[in-house]
């Protein structure tokens, strides 16, 4: 009897792991993705890809050592830089460390804010870190969605995606981050504008070969890495730098082959009622944008191909 009720119970008791571990397989390949619950996604959830790194496989950076321009001497002029200027402070992120950390969060002032940057889109996007009323630090999830980093909240641990700006899953889904007007330019143009900037440390506390960039070749490429929902006309090579803006709803991106063809430094346009300022920098190979009271605006600076992704109703510019 009592040996008939132990093979009953172990019969049992391997039932339940197996139904266990059945429940666990399906929620993790269904609902999870590299630790993160994803069962309420906005995205589709076979589109949301792991880029390779566990969570924070790519270690995001925090409260990050500052130097002066004179000290860091490890820019050359032609490097290319994340510039933010926020209450009469100019910081500089080189494009040199972001290859390998994708997000500094930081802070000027009372002012959290997180530099963020994919380059397998070549995109830089800095966000104000308040979230529904609550400062948040970002961390890098190792996912992808359309190529593009999937950054997550220290908080709640919603993903967000990097190139909409909004949550795709979590608690903070459909929540929408603002953005803040960088200039993405050379460390030559940042420093002859802002003498006074402050620089991001290569002291980041992570050993890393800042001087190798990980990703040599890829902008020169045809190829990309991941697949993405709407591939780009070959209007442009897929890596052709853009500058993309949106109001309300209407995209627009402005390839740079076309600023170049435009031969004006500085004109006007319109974009769905609202108009424009463009400023091209050849040199630099920068843009920036304002309104009509000169008030700078945010937009996305990245490859062709990611903005198309993301936006393939885009309007786009065109030189006379």
């Amino acid at each position: 009897m009592r040996l008939n009720w132990i093979k009953e119970n172990h019969i049992l008791i391997l039932s339940g792991l197996f139904l266990s571990f059945l429940a666990i397989y399906f929620t993790a390949s269904a609902g999870s993705k590299n630790g993160f619950d994803v069962s309420n996604a906005s995205i589709p959830t076979d589109e949301i890809l792991s880029g390779g790194p566990a969570k924070d496989g790519i270690p995001a950076l925090s409260d990050p050592e500052l130097l002066k321009a004179s000290d860091a001497t490890y820019l050359k002029p032609n490097d290319r830089v994340i510039g933010i200027e926020l209450d009469g402070i100019a910081r500089a992120y080189p494009i040199s460390i972001l290859n390998w950390h994708e997000i500094v969060n930081d802070q000027i002032n009372d002012q959290q804010f997180a530099i963020t940057y994919c380059p397998l889109c070549g995109t830089g996007v800095a966000f104000f870190s308040k979230v529904a009323g609550k400062v948040s630090e970002f961390g890098v999830s190792g996912l992808l969605y359309n190529s593009d980093v999937l950054l997550y909240d220290r908080n709640t641990e919603s993903l967000w995606s990097q190139i909409l700006g909004e949550a795709v899953s979590g608690k903070m889904l459909g929540q929408k981050l603002d953005p803040i007007p960088i200039s993405h330019t050379t460390w030559r143009d940042w420093l002859a504008q802002h003498p006074d900037t402050q620089v991001l440390s290569t002291n980041t506390g992570y050993s890393r070969d800042y001087g190798r960039n990980p990703y040599q070749g890829y902008e020169q490429s045809r190829q990309l890495f991941f697949e993405v929902n709407n591939k780009a006309p070959e209007t442009y090579h897929p890596k052709e730098q853009v500058f993309g803006v949106e109001f309300n709803g209407i995209y627009k991106a402005y390839p740079f082959i076309e600023l170049e063809k435009n031969g004006s430094p500085r004109f006007k346009d319109t974009v769905n009622g609202v108009d424009v300022t463009i400023n091209w920098d050849t040199t630099n190979q920068s843009v920036a944008l304002s309104d009509s009271n000169g008030v700078r605006i945010a937009g996305i600076q990245g490859f062709w191909f990611a903005w198309f992704a993301f936006h393939p109703d885009t309007l786009v510019f065109q030189a006379s």
